[in-house]
């Protein structure tokens, strides 16, 4: 097997000791204890297992990993009960201290609507408890840090640019709670400047009313141009020398495009980033109210991915996309590892089969340098003998494990 030098290290003793699952997916109930190190769960398809790396990732970031609705966690049978419900809890184990973290998702009894009207879906109410204690969502992040990878990931590379906005503001709020604030605060000032320019074009409000909702675009808009343009930087370092070893010399980089209306993408300071999107917005206003949407901000960056000077996300091939993910994603860890201290979980979902051997091996390798890392697999015929017999393996059948 290849040795991989990824630039990371373990770091404090930090990995998920137990995990709970009430109603959630194909799972009416589970109490796992997966072990430190290195974790497969394996099985035929649709059996459960990306449902658990789900569960894992859901702890750390509140959100599901696929493009599924609250609702839909909650398993099929559950549904039928009164008062439908699904529940994640885990508990994080730490050197110095134990922490229980714990969601649930209710469906909420609804009215039902006057007639002729349509019936509606039951509104959803999701609980975040830290210790057994209420909380929100910027207490709950950040007490788990995972870094998830999938065959999906490479969309990150070629897919829309809200992936990889998406990608971006997640990873920064594992790591910093100004930064989820402001995240929060910033699509909700979009949300209502939008809802602003639509009366505006329609003449039921006056230009002047914007003012205030500019200053706060610029407020909070500004904070995440600069922190994702510094997190984009660092990011872009580490997974250049991981891109190297990965593609055998191929050289990556990070471009981080901000939408600031063609002002200078790189800032040297927050007030250059706030001075930007101030001059964007007063030469876009007339277009924006014109269309009645907000065209200036952070809601419409982009993060490309270049090889040798060719945007792979446009020209690049299949594997490169999928090698270029991957770098990113082992770069993640190490970036949340420098920020943070504590080394995240490393959640791998079915990625074996979409790798080449040499790829495989640099994967798995660094593997062992994670606190803890939960892999699933249809089969164990991938891994190596000596790889097994330094992991734990666990089989999942019908929402239950063996």
């Amino acid at each position: 097997m290849l040795n991989f030098t990824c630039p990371i290290s373990r770091g404090p003793n930090l990995y998920i000791s137990h995990l709970s699952l009430q109603n959630f997916r194909n799972y009416a109930g589970l109490e796992f204890d997966p072990p430190a190190g290195v974790c497969i769960l394996h099985g035929a398809n649709a059996q459960g297992k990306t449902n658990l790396l789900e569960a894992v990732y859901l702890l750390a970031t509140t959100r599901p990993t696929r493009n599924a609705s609250d609702r839909d966690l909650i398993h099929w049978a559950a549904v039928r009960e009164p008062m439908p419900f699904a529940r994640i809890s885990g508990t994080v184990q730490r050197e110095d201290r134990n922490t229980r973290l714990e969601i649930i998702v209710m469906l909420l009894p609804s009215p039902p609507p006057p007639p002729p009207s349509e019936p509606t879906p039951p509104p959803i109410r999701k609980y975040l408890r830290v210790n057994g204690t209420d909380c929100r969502t910027t207490d709950f992040i950040g007490n788990l840090n995972v870094v998830m990878f999938s065959p999906r990931d490479v969309d990150l590379v070629s897919g829309e640019p809200a992936l990889r906005r998406r990608y971006l503001d997640m990873t920064n709020s594992q790591i910093s709670p100004n930064y989820l604030r402001a995240w929060q605060r910033y699509y909700k000032v979009i949300e209502r400047r939008n809802h602003l320019l639509r009366r505006i074009a329609a003449s039921q409000a006056k230009p002047s009313e914007l003012d205030f909702w500019d200053e706060e675009l610029i407020r909070s808009g500004s904070y995440l141009l600069f922190e994702r343009q510094r997190s984009v930087g660092e990011l872009g370092n580490l997974s250049r020398a991981v891109h190297a070893q990965l593609s055998g010399g191929e050289e990556l980089t990070l471009s981080y495009r901000p939408n600031v209306g063609g002002q200078p993408a790189e800032f040297s300071a927050l007030t250059e980033a706030a001075q930007a999107l101030t001059m964007a917005l007063t030469a876009a206003r007339q277009a924006e109210i014109e269309r009645g949407v907000s065209l200036i901000g952070p809601h419409r960056d982009d993060l490309r991915f270049i090889v040798n000077g060719v945007d792979i996300g446009t020209y690049g091939s299949r594997g490169q996309q999928r090698t270029a993910a991957l770098s990113l994603k082992l770069a993640e860890a190490a970036f949340m590892r420098a920020r943070t201290g504590e080394m995240p979980a490393l959640l791998l979902d079915d990625v074996l089969s979409e790798l080449d051997q040499a790829r495989r091996n640099h994967l798995l390798s660094a593997a062992f340098g994670y606190q803890q890392v939960l892999i699933t697999a249809t089969d164990l015929d991938r891994f190596p003998p000596e790889f097994l017999s330094r992991a734990r393996a666990f089989k999942i059948e019908n929402g239950t494990i063996a």
